[in-house]
């Protein structure tokens, strides 16, 4: 499989470990993330050599830059991973730090998808795979911000999936929608799960399967997949209740305020 790889947020969680099943393909790579150190640590546990770059892409600039450094590399695959969230009652977060989310979360991801995806549209091959969540799903009482942000990477992905199925396209896009899962996601949101996580080598190994599958929306583990059919039939005002629920049994929500 010599394809080459783009992966943003690379440095740690799914990232991380995107690129080393990646690599295990023999993949050429290229490693984006804000933490320089993170990144030459990954690059050295790899059997290939892959191409880093330390940077800030949660600004439009920066989702512009990456793109003219890396457009003529002949990318065959973009991995959409970089993100964040915010924890916490709406009127008490920190508003800089909900916008800097949005920024990364929607704002560089859409930049990215649109920019790879006229080239590979061009060349009618590619693989594209955003990262949203089974947060996408149902709106997110104490983490709204955050539950917006990646129905909108869900949304989004499914649009442009019809899209390029009505232009007989052989480009593929997918939306990763996983639960929980064990990266430093918590730690930076300022919460803790009250279930078990998923590990994030499983998720990120499913998603790379199905997303060679051309499956659009991906959803890891059983109990994530039957909450998502839950969500088509079970009423909003509903669904926000135990999602509210959920979210009070992760931290406190005085957390993270301004």
């Amino acid at each position: 499989m010599a394809k080459k790889v783009l992966i943003t947020g690379a440095s740690s969680g799914i990232g991380r470990d995107m690129a080393k099943i990646f690599d295990s393909y023999g993949c050429e790579l290229i490693l984006v993330a804000r933490r320089e150190d993170r990144l030459r640590a990954l690059a050295e546990c790899l059997n290939g050599t892959p191409r880093i770059i330390p940077m800030d892409i949660g600004t439009a600039q920066g989702a512009q830059v990456l793109y003219e450094l890396t457009k003529n590399e002949n990318i065959d695959i973009l991995i959409n991973n970089a993100g964040f969230g915010v924890f916490g009652d709406f009127t008490q977060t920190s508003t800089a730090r909900e916008t800097e989310m949005i920024r990364l979360n929607v704002e560089a991801m859409h930049i990215l998808f649109k920019l790879f995806l006229k080239d590979f549209k061009e060349k009618n091959s590619g693989y594209i795979l955003n990262t949203a969540s089974a947060a996408a799903f149902a709106p997110g009482p104490y983490m709204a911000a955050y539950y917006a942000s990646k129905a909108y990477v869900l949304r989004l992905t499914q649009a442009v999936a019809y899209e390029l199925e009505e232009a007989d396209s052989e480009v593929s896009v997918s939306a990763l929608c996983p639960g929980p899962v064990a990266t430093e996601f918590n730690k930076v949101a300022g919460v803790h799960f009250s279930v078990s996580p998923l590990s994030s080598k499983y998720v990120a190994q499913y998603a790379i399967q199905q997303m060679f599958r051309k499956k659009t929306v991906i959803i890891p583990g059983t109990s994530m997949k039957l909450a998502a059919l839950a969500s088509k039939i079970v009423p909003s005002y509903l669904a926000c209740k135990v999602c509210a629920e959920v979210q009070k049994h992760k931290g406190n929500t005085r957390k993270n305020t301004a």
